[in-house]
């Protein structure tokens, strides 16, 4: 590979770490600990899995748009990024502020903008839109989760 792609790799690589890193920042702790969860709640190890799995393909993805995208790069890449910022920000959401409202609507942009990517993705190079699928499987299933804690904690909305 040249210096170029190598540079992309770690430039991708780094972007998603960056978002996962943000997750870590704000651990779930006492508060998250005292709320009412569905009964289908993945167990508390399985979310630093997953979502290290999931942060590795996106970056995977997001390469192999950069190695093909040319003149689109400028626009495919503002969607990549706010979908990465969107993602940090509902962890800073849910756990920082500890509002799970907020978190919500946050989660939907978040899908929003995956399902976006899946599409942009899917035309320029189908192959690399694949490994976001499961990165949008599972924000479904957080959003699923949030809106079922709004529900099962009324008076946990707000800190």
């Amino acid at each position: 590979m040249s210096t170029e792609m190598w540079i992309a790799v770690a430039v991708f690589a780094g972007l998603n770490l960056a978002a996962a890193s943000s997750g870590g920042m704000f651990k779930p702790g006492v508060w998250y600990a005292g709320l009412n969860k569905p009964s289908w709640t993945p167990p508390n190890w399985a979310f630093p899995v997953v979502w290290g799995l999931l942060f590795a393909l996106n970056a995977w993805a997001g390469w192999m748009i950069w190695e093909v995208a040319g003149e689109t790069r400028p626009r495919v890449f503002i969607l990549y990024i706010l979908s990465l910022i969107l993602n940090a920000a509902w962890s800073w959401l849910f756990f920082g502020r500890r509002r799970m409202d907020l978190a919500m609507i946050d989660v939907a942009f978040l899908w929003v903008s995956l399902a976006a990517i899946v599409a942009v993705f899917w035309m320029i190079r189908p192959i690399a839109a694949l490994p976001v699928l499961p990165y949008l499987l599972w924000v479904s299933i957080a959003a699923l989760l949030n809106w079922r804690m709004i529900q099962l904690n009324p008076n946990a909305r707000r800190a």
